[in-house]
């Protein structure tokens, strides 16, 4: 049981680290966000259905209501990484990603409407935490201000993400994790179709390596991995323990984006991060 957990927990790491790169990339690809998404999504969808075929993953969706619980699923992982990016943009690495870890606190504040369990009022300190976090990461309450619009954005994005993951915790123990990925990225590969009919595509010609890492380091490893660690973790504690991924995407945005925090950004990150981290050890599920 100890060698499994210990394993079980490695993988969640090195899942971290991969899905930690997107900030980074996700920053530095010059091209309209819906194509990206759509490029990641495709690039990824084919090399996990070649993975699940060579490994005989069964791909069928047992009822009518599993399928829609996969559909929302999907379009709440398309809305999470179509804003993050947008909030990339509109900001930084260190304000994206520090604003989309909230994710970890809204899980376990939302995780009692849907597994049915009772709620622990430190949760709600907890939150109280994160929010003077937020409130310190913003320069000031002017929404003409792009990092403050920036950290809203996020804020949304990590809220999309959170439901994405209470929703996929629901399927775990019933399908692969791996076919759980699959039938996402087949939404996002359709939904976002038209936007290459309608919005520039030439980034490809100069773009592709940096697109080829997301799709299949961030996308098709890290989510993935994270995806299958919901069957050995709750929710609650599979988010909270990712709270290594703000450090790791600001650490990779400093060496290839130049990018230096700010003072306040260091000090919200901190009460940021210091929620998860007082979560993680409290908890006692694997």
């Amino acid at each position: 049981m100890g060698k499994s957990h210990l394993r079980h927990l490695a993988e969640l790491c090195l899942a971290t680290l991969f899905i930690s790169t997107s900030g980074a990339l996700g920053r530095y690809i010059d091209m309209p966000t819906p194509v990206i998404i759509w490029a990641r999504s495709a690039l990824a969808l084919i090399a996990l259905y070649a993975f699940c075929r060579y490994r005989k993953i069964d791909l069928k969706i047992h009822t009518k209501k599993d399928g829609w619980g996969f559909l929302l699923g999907g379009l709440f992982l398309g809305a999470h990484w179509i804003t993050y990016f947008w909030a990339l943009k509109l900001s930084n690495v260190a304000l994206g990603m520090l604003s989309l870890h909230t994710f970890p606190v809204m899980i376990v504040l939302l995780e009692p409407f849907f597994m049915k369990m009772k709620r622990d009022y430190v949760h709600i300190i907890l939150g109280i935490m994160v929010l003077a976090g937020i409130y310190i990461l913003a320069p000031d309450f002017d929404f003409e201000n792009s990092d403050l619009q920036g950290i809203m954005v996020g804020l949304f994005s990590a809220l999309c993400y959170a439901l994405r993951i209470l929703i996929l915790k629901t399927y775990v123990a019933r399908y692969d994790g791996t076919m759980l990925m699959v039938h996402q990225l087949i939404v996002l590969t359709i939904v976002l179709s038209p936007a290459l009919i309608v919005l520039d595509t030439s980034g490809f010609k100069s773009q592709w390596p940096f697109v080829l890492l997301l799709a299949f380091l961030t996308t098709a490893l890290g989510h993935t991995m994270f995806v299958r660690s919901l069957k050995h973790f709750s929710a609650s504690t599979a988010g909270i323990i990712t709270s290594a991924l703000p450090v790791y995407g600001i650490i990779i945005a400093f060496f290839f984006l130049g990018e230096i925090p700010s003072l306040n950004t260091y000090i919200g990150g901190f009460l940021i991060v210091s929620t998860v981290i007082i979560e993680s050890l409290r908890s006692k599920k694997n």
